[in-house]
């Protein structure tokens, strides 16, 4: 037996583990099925079968895995030999066959191939989406066919009645064993082959099922083109599956409909090609296993001059150059009229629907097709969706279909990078009223040019959505900060407020440990750390300050707390009446260089005056423990408050302040930021939500389609207390002000998610400012909720599952 590759004999050490899982699994469910049998006969049948499998299951494992060794050896040998005979047969030519080398089988040997087949399906159907990703891997490994390779369902199904043959000669116990053995195999294969996937994965194989191979029928179609005006070949024509340029008949230029090479399209067919690391969860490289045919159709679609759109004859064909008069030049317009209303395109996968089932192989891939064609008719007549950026998004419906064939997480993870671009453009594009001016314009003309690189570049990679979306956030971040510049920099402004908090924040942490130890009033060592830690934070950030002021602001930490230790001498008593006004006349400046409120002020001057009242009166301190005390005091107060550069970066988790401004804020700097609180709010009256019956918040069950794999979360929150943490840069919102609701725009969010600016007015825009505990208390009441109900896509999900159960219901 000839040596087998490493990567092919470690696949079959895991199928083999499979196999051994499956068998004490189908033996435990002899004894299962035997007790629940209603028959005698039947039952004995099933105890004996399982007696006996007992008996001999090391034989069946050893002969399961001799019989996946020796297949994968003659498969390496045929493919071998098919290779070194490939030049010298075509040179020799086809010899004749001769009638003494036919021979006919016997029915043993068709009973063999249609159990075989029938057991290989059944292994298949359950690991559909696994196996698709271990047939992408084994055009990487010399030696062997990515066809018929050795992990294919039917080898192993070979291999189990082979091994079930070992155990017994009797036809009801093989038939009662290949039974049980296939159900148990069957649960085992998924993991089995994602196992697999994932070792050819870290030996630094690479998928090869996406490469554009050419082969001799395609040598001379070059100047062929695929129009329906010109050529009149089916789409679906496998002669031109493969092309190695640009078409000289039918370029761009001409109009023809024929491709046009392009960036990343069928520019060659060598290795890595379409290569990229695949795997499920992490969306870095592509995006799964698709059937190479099926794939160089949506390129062909995608690629064409016409963006893949038909005009109103084709007939589902590509557009001819006549009939593409009076639409705008540039493909990236997505289907302007000169003059004329805003077209929608078609449904591109409605209109190839025969041909891309065609070119698909399985009855999912089917499934897929029809489910995204409904999810695109659904997008393309959604009432929340710009007409104009409906026209971008339509044309992402092939991108959106090649990573649903491939890539399983699509239906289930609302954070596939492909969803969550199309999410978040629509998204995006409902919070601009007007896309004849800017800032809607050159969102719009950053949509096209964003998905003209998608449709045209290497669109089964998963990190060019990546990149797309960073673009997009980007360019958000920039166009938000620039319209609050224009209005006063308001960001500028709660950046530097927000610094400052968390400076005096970090400070009063210092304070609090510095002092923990020191017998304090409760009074006093809140004050110390909270409000005059504020003060000191304060002067150190303001170099223009006096000097001497700052001087006795430093001091007055140490000189409050010896004020009201106890006096008993009458010197002691004089230098405190003398000290007094300074000490209060210092404290007032510093409080009035925060702003701190009245109310609390006469609070704490309502604790503060007792308090040295008693100090005239009582056992003074010692002169040891007095100095003693003024010297751990001024080690406390004699530490610098931190600066900037010692703040770590901010964290939204560790860092949240959620203070109220207006201790912060000058009265025309509220004005000017457009500051929400408490009283501008009528927490009283009735907030009037109208939800229609579409527009109710979606479960996870509503976003899931049957057959396809089921979603893993809910979508996100839309309204209540959870949407402050689903907020997102540039989105649109509803909140509810005066009485009404008003559509306003996210503009800023702080680093630390302390303060929050939104935008409002279409010509003259106005800011409205929050703290998170400001916008925590809206979206608990209901008073701020999305403008969507839900994303575009899971919108899209759930009108679809509803008229698929509508149609399944008049079935």
């Amino acid at each position: 037996m000839n040596r087998l590759n490493p990567h092919v004999d470690v696949a079959l050490q895991r199928v083999r583990t499979a196999a051994e899982q499956a068998a004490e699994r189908g033996a435990e469910g002899l004894g299962l099925s035997a007790l629940s049998a209603g028959q005698a006969k039947r039952r004995d049948a099933l105890l004996s079968a399982q007696f006996l499998f007992r008996k001999h299951q090391a034989l069946f494992s050893q002969r399961f895995d001799q019989s996946m060794r020796q297949q994968a050896a003659e498969e390496s040998t045929s493919s071998t030999a098919a290779t070194n005979s490939a030049s010298s047969s075509s040179r020799a030519g086809a010899k004749s066959t001769q009638w003494d080398q036919l021979s006919l089988m016997d029915d043993d040997q068709v009973n063999a191939m249609v159990a075989t087949d029938r057991i290989g399906l059944a292994l298949g159907h359950q690991s559909e989406w696994e196996l698709r990703e271990v047939n992408a891997f084994m055009g990487d490994i010399p030696g062997v066919s990515d066809e018929r390779h050795p992990l294919r369902p039917q080898a192993i199904a070979q291999a189990l009645l082979e091994g079930v043959n070992a155990v017994t000669d009797d036809a009801e116990t093989r038939q009662i064993l290949t039974d049980e053995l296939t159900r148990a195999m069957a649960l085992e294969m998924r993991a089995c082959y994602a196992d697999i996937a994932g070792l050819f994965r870290s030996r630094g194989l690479r998928p090869q099922d996406l490469r554009v191979r050419g082969t001799d029928s395609h040598r001379g179609a070059g100047t062929r083109g695929l129009g329906g005006s010109t050529s009149g070949v089916p789409l679906h024509d496998s002669r031109y599956a493969t092309l190695p340029g640009a078409l000289q008949a039918g370029g761009h230029g001409s109009r023809a409909g024929g491709l046009h090479s392009v960036s990343g399209g069928f520019q060659g067919g060598g290795p890595g090609a379409y290569g990229g690391v695949a795997g499920h969860g992490g969306h870095g490289g592509h995006g799964g296993s698709v059937d190479p045919q099926l794939m160089d159709l949506l390129r062909r679609l995608a690629q064409s001059p016409s963006g893949g759109l038909s005009g109103p004859s084709t007939g589902g064909g590509l557009a001819s150059n006549s009939q593409w008069q009076g639409w705008d030049a540039d493909p990236g317009a997505g289907g302007y009229l000169d003059g004329g209303p805003i077209v929608l395109p078609p449904n591109l996968i409605h209109l190839h629907r025969d041909e891309l089932r065609q070119a698909a192989s399985g009855s999912l891939d089917h499934m897929v097709i029809d489910v995204v064609a409904g999810l695109f008719d659904q997008i393309l007549s959604d009432a929340k969706l710009p007409p104009l950026m409906a026209q971008q998004i339509a044309r992402l419906q092939l991108p959106v279909l090649r990573a649903a064939l491939g890539d399983r997480s699509f239906f289930s993870s609302r954070r596939h990078p492909v969803r969550r671009l199309v999410n978040r453009i629509a998204s995006l594009a409902a919070a601009y009223d007007d896309f004849t001016d800017d800032p809607g314009k050159s969102f719009l003309a950053l949509v096209r040019e964003l998905v003209q690189d998608v449709v045209s570049g290497d669109f089964d990679r998963m990190d060019l959505y990546e990149s797309k979306l960073d673009q997009l956030d980007q360019f958000i971040a920039d166009q938000s900060a620039q319209t609050l510049k224009s209005q006063g920099d308001a960001a500028a402004l709660l950046e530097r407020k927000e610094t400052e908090l968390r400076l005096q924040q970090r400070y009063m942490q210092q304070l609090e440990r510095a002092m923990a130890d020191m017998d304090l009033r409760d009074f006093m060592r809140e004050f110390l750390t909270r409000t005059w830690s504020e003060v000191l934070v304060y002067a150190s950030r303001h170099p223009d300050l006096d000097a001497a002021l700052v001087d006795r602001l430093r001091q007055m930490g140490r000189d409050l707390v010896l004020s009201v230790q106890p006096k008993t001498t009458p010197q002691q008593r004089q230098a405190f009446l003398a000290s007094l006004p300074v000490l209060m006349r210092t404290l007032n400046e510093g409080l009035d260089l925060v702003r701190w409120p009245e109310p609390s002020r006469k609070k704490f001057f309502a604790e503060l005056l007792p308090a040295h009242a008693e100090s005239l009166k009582g056992q003074a301190l010692s002169p040891l423990e007095y100095n003693l005390l003024a010297k751990q005091l001024e080690s406390v107060f004699g530490m610098a408050p931190p600066r900037e550069q010692d703040l770590p970066a901010p964290n939204a988790k560790n860092d949240s302040l959620d203070l109220d401004l207006t201790e912060r804020l000058s009265d025309e700097e509220a004005r000017r930021l457009g500051l929400v609180q408490d009283e501008h709010v009528d927490w009283s009256g009735e907030v009037d939500i109208d939800l229609s019956a579409d527009e109710q918040p979606l479960a996870a069950v509503d976003i899931s389609i049957d057959g396809l794999p089921a979603a893993e979360e809910a979508p996100a929150p839309t309204a209540g207390e959870l949407l402050i943490d689903h907020l997102q840069l540039g989105v649109a919102y509803q909140m509810h002000r005066d009485g009404q609701w008003e559509k306003v725009r996210l503009a800023h969010i702080s680093a630390s998610r302390s303060f929050f600016i939104f935008t409002h007015g279409q010509k003259h825009q106005q800011t409205l400012t929050m703290t998170a505990r400001m916008l925590r208390k809206l979206c608990e009441a209901g008073r701020l909720r999305a403008f969507e109900h839900a994303h575009l896509l899971e919108r899209a999900t759930a009108r679809a599952r509803q008229q698929l159960a509508a149609l399944g219901a008049k079935a």
